[in-house]
Formats: structure tokens, sequence, C-alpha cells
């Protein structure tokens, strides 16, 4: 018996990856596989019931729920960006290395892939049974639009533009203020409920102009598995070549949310500052300490 034991642990310590960057890829991978699986899945049963079996509120509530377990999933491998223009932002804030980004943006935009092909699976013969077939990206029988967002037929791209900056900005504010702890911020392991809390309300508030994507991989990697599954090239060019502006504009509205958030919140946390400078001086004194034991 302790033999079988002794090699099922050797096994295992065998199978066990060492690489600590790919374990938190793997993580932001599933994290955002679960994203699209939730999010996309609850856009693909609206449509494919006819809104009988799901409606906006419950596409805000997959993205959000969505949104909540990733971070549970992925949050004590990776930190849980789960969203290229999140990991982009904390970049610039110096909370994470930049040598690490691009590796987080791929496995991110893959877990996207991977869970919109999930949702076709799933959904696959009602889909075609909406398009008849066709894998229509616009007109009265499109589909295209369960895994990539598009404009509403209205909407500019410059609007489409702000749109999209002012979501991602508001996303950040509400991530930072919910991980500051000088703020009233929120305990560990609520912290994920409140993250995906924050999406749903910017779903219900600005998510009617184009689907609010609010994070590239989460748009880009089911562009690609339409792509790929058979809608086409025109994925690329329907709504005045829209595709660039969920992968662009969550960006600038991740650096806009954290400046504001810093700039007007955490910088003018006093107590930190009190400490940093109650630290600054302890340290002096010890040294000046050690100094004076040898003079």
């Amino acid at each position: 018996m302790e033999r079988v034991r002794s090699a099922g642990a050797c096994v295992h310590s065998a199978l066990q990856l060492k690489n600590r960057l790919f374990r938190e890829c793997l993580a932001e991978f599933l994290g955002v596989c679960i994203l699209v699986l939730f999010g996309c899945g609850a856009v693909a049963q609206m449509v494919v019931s006819n809104t009988t079996r799901g409606e906006f509120l419950s596409v805000n509530l997959g993205f959000g729920l969505g949104a909540t377990f990733g971070v549970y999933i992925a949050g004590g491998i990776s930190g849980a960006h789960i969203n290229p223009a999140v990991s982009f932002s904390l970049c610039l804030l110096g909370r994470f290395q930049w040598k690490k980004l691009p590796f987080y943006i791929f496995f991110q935009t893959l877990g996207g892939f991977v869970g919109a092909a999930v949702v076709y699976g799933v959904h696959h013969d009602g889909i075609h049974s909406v398009d008849n077939g066709t894998l229509s990206v616009t007109g009265p029988r499109a589909t295209a639009f369960i895994f990539g967002t598009y404009p509403a037929p209205f909407l500019t791209l410059a609007n489409g533009f702000i749109d999209q900056l002012i979501g991602t900005a508001t996303l950040l504010l509400c991530i930072l203020a919910v991980l500051d702890t000088q703020n009233h911020g929120a305990p560990k392991d609520l912290q994920p409920i409140f993250i995906g809390l924050s999406i749903i309300a910017i779903g219900m508030s600005m998510g009617s102009n184009s689907g609010y994507a609010i994070n590239p991989a989460r748009d880009f990697g089911p562009r690609l598995l339409t792509l790929a599954a058979g809608w086409g090239t025109e994925v690329f060019t329907a709504g005045g070549g829209w595709w660039w502006v969920p992968i662009v504009a969550p960006m600038v509205g991740a650096v806009l949310g954290s400046m504001v958030y810093e700039l007007l919140i955490e910088f003018h946390h006093l107590e930190a500052q009190c400490r940093q400078q109650q630290l600054e001086l302890s340290e002096k004194s010890k040294r000046a300490s050690v100094e004076g034991q040898f003079m």
C-alpha cells in the first residue's frame, strides 16, 4: 500500500507544472473561458429561443457571473485579470510585470476563443435553426453577435469608441475600489462577487450601444472563432470595420479609469502615507542605533 501511495505521489509530482508563469497563463485561459462560456452562452440561449428562455437581463447576469467565477478560478494563481485591459493598466501602475503581459494577453485571447467554441458546440443546432445555415453577420438572421460585439445601427465609430472607453474606465474604477484596503474595499473572499456585480451594472446601464465588450479577449477571441467557424471575413468588416474598437478603446479606458482612481482617491490615503513615513523613521532609527554601537 505504501508503495502504491509513493508511486502515486511520484506521478503527481512529475505531472505538476513547475513553471509559475505557465501556471498563471493557464489560470487566465480558464478564467476567460468561463467568462465567455457563461456570457456568450446566455446570448446564444436568448437568440435561439427568440427571448423565451433569455433576455437582456439574463445576458448581463451571464457575463457578471462568468466574471465572478472566472476570478474565483484564477484569483489565487494569477491574480485573475481575465482581461488584457486590466493587465495593461496594472503594468502602468507598477503592479504587474511588463514581461508577463504578452503571455497573459495571448492566453486570455485563447481562452475567449475556446470558450466561444464550446458555446458554438452546445448551441450548434439552435444557431443553425435561426440563421437557416447561412451563418450571417448582418441582417434579420444574423448570429455572429452571439460571440463578438457589433454596433447598433445608429452608433457611429466615434460614439462606440467613447462607449467602450467609458465602460472599461468604470470597470477599472470599480475593481480598484473593491481591492483598495485603505478604502472600504471588500473582504478578499467576496471581491469576485463585487467585481461581477460591477459588470452587471455596466451592462445594464451601458450595454445597448454595442454589447459592452470592455474586454479585448472577450471580443477578439470569439470573433476569431466566428471567422474559423464559417461566418467569413465580414466579422472584421461589418459595422464600418468595428472590430478594432473593442480592442483599442478598452485599453485606453482601463488606463483612464486607473489614473482617475489613483489621482482622486488612492494617492490621498493619509493613513498609508503615515505608515510609510513611520516605517522609514523606524528604519533610520535602527540604522542609527547599529552605527552607534560601533562608534
